[in-house]
């Protein structure tokens, strides 16, 4: 039952706003940390500090050279980090997923360390590719293992995870040895995933996620005297879930990780969505904190009781929380000498080839990629979207001699599915604004055509309002925005594994690298 300790504040979910899913949450030291999953986004798994649980700031992204994710398909790449911390060393552990295209799963886990969670961070060492969703058991005798997802391609309905295997890691050698146990069959939930190992009061607890991602998803819990099994699963399973009520705020519940606190405390991170209209998760899949305690027999509850997120949870002990769910806000000038670490890129790096603070001082230069589809060299720099509301905005300098050749502001799910307003060149008009749209992969170029003169500097932003989207611009000697087309419906950029991103591009599909387009500024600001 909830403690009745003084209520010294409530944390609100989720802590993590925005495209933040697949929490693993850690404790070292007086320091708390979640790493979450980003997919084809790069520098790839994000990382959250804290000090009292309530009050989340990014931290670092670690993988910033380690992979190499070019044409690999959507919703693929870097899946569910496990981050570990252990005498005085931060383990993680990652999968770099290239193909999910049926019945085959083609993923590659990986495991580097560091002494600091800023790095540096060793080179990465290859552990296997049988299942995904790797994660790594510190024993109390001081053997490792490791324990993934099995994929068996043989199943013929439904999905093929058949549990979780768990296998040993020896340091000194930098491998696998021994072979390899299946150590939990999955439950009627089926699709189970995300094994963590906790051990506590003589039980090692193993915590999956089951039931798929989408609505279904929930946390399984199960227990075993011994390490290697066999697991017996709590009687009262799911123990935290959103199957089955559509009305909750906070969806898709699952994929959890725990943490106890200095003061014996126990908190569970899971993942969640928010959908507007109670179906576009458009924000994408994030991060929420319930907090939990242990039975006297020994099984994991809510505190709150039942199975059922909160919205608001209750602080540890002695917490001071403030003003939480406020709006976020990002500005980038690009008078400094590196990017803000916010942005992302897709599958490859923003380094000076492309993407260059030094060529224009004050200025960032973007040097038109390949397509706004492109699988390799797509030249975006984007940030994700942490509010159902916002404004976002750029200005640019861009003198495109082709059709071919492009620069804007866009929103952007994926290659399938986003809104784009650009300047480019058309045949007898010379330098324009235009839009494109594409939608589960039907592709559209708006009719809306804005004639500019060369030479001008050119402001696009954008305003969206839940799944509503309107573009503006300001051009020239003008003192107003005007629109760009009508009003969008933005429900399309919901889906998949990942959420909206806000970003600035160059495309150039003439000669790659050929022109390029100067931004002077980028501006978020979030609406409460």
């Amino acid at each position: 039952m909830i403690s009745e300790h003084t209520k010294t504040g409530i944390i609100q979910n989720p802590i993590l706003r925005g495209f933040n899913p697949d929490p693993c949450l850690v404790r070292a030291g007086e320091m708390y940390y979640i790493a979450v999953s980003s997919f084809e986004w790069l520098p790839g798994v994000r990382v959250y500090q804290s000090a009292d649980l309530a009050e989340w700031e990014h931290c670092t992204d670690i993988l910033t050279h380690q992979v190499d994710l070019r044409g690999n398909p959507k919703n693929c790449s870097i899946w569910a980090p496990q981050l570990s911390y252990q005498d005085g060393l931060f383990y993680l552990i990652y999968t770099d997923v290239k193909s999910t295209k049926r019945p085959f799963k083609d993923c590659h886990n990986y495991l580097i360390t560091a002494p600091d969670i800023e790095g540096p961070w060793s080179e990465p060492v290859y552990l296997n590719s049988s299942g995904f969703d790797p994660s790594l058991y510190h024993d109390e005798d001081g053997r490792k293992w490791l324990l993934n997802e099995l994929w068996d391609y043989r199943i013929t309905e439904g999905n093929k995870s058949s549990g979780i295997v768990i296998q040993e890691y020896a340091p000194e050698q930098r491998r696998l040895i021994g072979e390899p146990v299946k150590i939990f069959d999955c439950t009627d939930l089926k699709k189970t995933e995300a094994p963590h190992i906790y051990k506590r009061g003589g039980y090692y607890y193993l915590i999956t996620a089951e039931g798929g991602t989408g609505s279904g998803h929930a946390v399984t819990v199960a227990r075993s005297t011994s390490l290697l099994g066999p697991y017996e699963v709590d009687p009262l399973n799911p123990m935290l879930t959103s199957r089955n009520n559509p009305e909750l705020p906070l969806q898709c519940a699952g994929h959890g990780s725990l943490v106890e606190t200095p003061d014996g405390e126990w908190y569970m991170a899971h993942l969640c969505t928010r959908p507007l209209e109670g179906e576009y998760a458009i924000l994408g899949r994030e991060t929420a904190l319930q907090q939990v305690y242990w039975t006297e027999d020994g099984w994991l509850r809510l505190t709150s009781g039942g199975s059922t997120p909160l919205l608001e949870v209750q602080a540890p002990k002695g917490t001071k929380v403030g003003k939480q769910n406020r709006a976020l806000d990002f500005e980038d000038d690009f008078s400094g000498p590196v990017l803000k670490k916010n942005w992302n890129t897709l599958r490859i790096t923003a380094d000076e080839s492309w993407c260059s603070l030094a060529e224009r001082p004050g200025w960032l230069r973007i040097r038109a990629g390949e397509s706004v589809q492109s699988l390799f060299r797509h030249h975006i720099l984007a940030i994700r979207q942490t509010d159902s509301s916002f404004r976002a905005e750029t200005a640019l300098e861009a003198e495109p001699a082709s059709y071919l050749q492009m620069a804007g502001l866009l929103l952007y799910l994926n290659e399938d599915n986003y809104l784009y307003a650009y300047i480019s060149h058309e045949e007898g008009r010379g330098k324009v604004l235009r839009l494109m749209r594409c939608a589960a992969d039907e592709f559209t170029a708006e009719p809306v055509i804005i004639d500019l003169n060369a030479g001008e500097t050119v402001q696009i932003a954008v305003e969206v309002s839940e799944v509503n989207a309107q573009f503006m611009y300001l051009a020239g000697e003008a003192a107003a925005w005007k629109p760009l087309g009508g009003e969008y419906n933005i429900s399309f950029l919901s889906g998949g594994f990942t959420g909206n991103f806000v970003g600035i591009a160059a495309h150039d599909m003439g000669q790659f690298g050929g022109s390029s387009a100067d931004f002077s500024y980028f501006r978020y600001q979030g609406k409460a």
